[in-house]
């Protein structure tokens, strides 16, 4: 599958609290490269659902009030913006209505599909490192350059509970792994990091050097 273009694509993926987002903004900055976080699109979809009252599984509903929403998903400075209706949801995609529904809203196939097109459209603007949950595995299967960032349960949880987040790990890794469209999972060709006792510097150091091993373009890796 090729996209027509020479921007690069990094994909990032792994389960939630991995450190996968702060990994993959960090390495966003040393490459100089746009940082879309995946998750924050399955979010603004949560927040609209709740903000509407309709619940996360009525899929039907929520694909509705998709039709009837004017979004606009961009790039600027490096980074993704979402508009919908013309509103930044940035300040709600983590309140915890989202927190406790976007598994359940990411699970609808409709609303991946939905998204699948929006995030695929971003290569065509910018070299990427985008993080999710089927990054590697569905929205940019072809990209050579894939990480999967991992930790123990243990130690995820210390880093939700650290973050003011409440929302229960196991039921979103149960949730995420085990839905029928585009699961969590470790792809073949990913290179994994386990982020246990590691800082985002040496996880992002070790990134180098798996890109480095997979002939990524020095010129980059150098800035």
């Amino acid at each position: 599958m090729s996209t027509g273009t020479e921007f690069l694509i990094v994909a990032i993926d792994g389960p939630a609290a991995s450190g996968k987002s702060s990994v993959a903004r960090n390495l966003a900055q040393r490459l100089d490269f746009a940082y879309i976080n995946s998750g924050a699109l399955y979010r603004a979809i949560a927040w609209l659902a709740a903000m509407h009252h309709i619940p996360p599984d009525d899929i039907a509903a929520i694909m509705s009030r998709l039709d009837q929403t004017s979004f606009e998903f961009g790039i600027r400075n490096k980074e993704l913006f979402i508009l919908m209706d013309g509103t930044n949801p940035g300040t709600h995609l983590r309140e915890h209505i989202v927190n406790r529904t976007v598994s359940i809203v990411a699970s609808a196939a409709e609303i991946r599909a939905f998204l699948l097109i929006q995030l695929r459209a971003f290569v065509r603007y910018d070299n990427l490192v985008m993080e999710g949950r089927d990054i590697g595995s569905s929205v940019f299967p072809y990209t050579p350059f894939k990480f999967y960032i991992d930790a123990s349960p243990h130690i995820r949880a210390q880093r939700r509970e650290a973050q003011g987040f409440q929302d229960d790990l196991r039921y979103r890794d149960l949730v995420d792994s085990s839905r029928q469209s585009s699961p969590l999972a470790l792809v073949e060709d990913a290179y994994r990091i386990d982020s246990s006792t590691l800082s985002i510097d040496a996880v992002v150091d070790r990134i180098f050097e798996g890109l480095k091993a997979q002939n990524f373009p020095l010129a980059y890796l150098q800035r």
